[in-house]
């Protein structure tokens, strides 16, 4: 007896997106680990390169992070000399949080590290079809919500309506 084929309403990528980003996510700790890193410096690290020095506050709150999660964030980082915090000269309250050229050495090391554990991950895809997947997880990414009830309410709605 052969298995029905799968009705649309089946495929769910949810599961698979949880699967491949479990994968993803020990791959990257095993490469990250001898770089004295973890995801969450590497997310600072990059954020600092990408937008040059930054206040510590305006860093939380880019990354999402409270006070005290920051603060202990930047202690590891400046604990291996990666990023300085100094005073801000505008506002002696304010703290600029700047990466150091060991920092930027480390982050080229640690994003050459991930790309071979994304390689390993996803090298039974095409370049195209990894391209491809890029492009659509960055649209699902930054798209708008819909729910299935707004689905439902379209799909019902008179041609005329639409």
């Amino acid at each position: 007896m052969s298995a029905a084929p799968l009705d649309s309403s089946e495929h769910r990528s949810g599961p698979l997106l949880d699967h491949l980003a479990r994968r993803m996510r020990l791959r990257s700790e095993s490469v990250l680990t001898p770089l004295g890193l973890r995801p969450r410096h590497l997310v600072a690290l990059t954020v600092l390169r990408d937008g040059g020095g930054t206040s510590q506050q305006a860093l939380a709150s880019t990354l999402s992070m409270d006070s005290t999660n920051i603060v202990g964030l930047l202690n590891d980082l400046e604990s291996m000399q990666l990023i300085e915090r100094r005073r801000s000269p505008e506002d002696r309250r304010r703290h600029v949080v700047e990466l150091t050229d060991d920092g930027a050495k480390r982050l080229n090391e640690a994003e050459c590290a991930l790309a071979s554990a994304e390689n390993e991950v996803l090298g039974v895809l095409e370049p195209d079809e990894r391209e491809k997947l890029y492009l659509l997880l960055r649209r699902a990414a930054t798209g708008t919500t819909v729910t299935c009830e707004a689905m439902i309410f379209e799909d019902s709605a008179p041609a005329d309506n639409r």
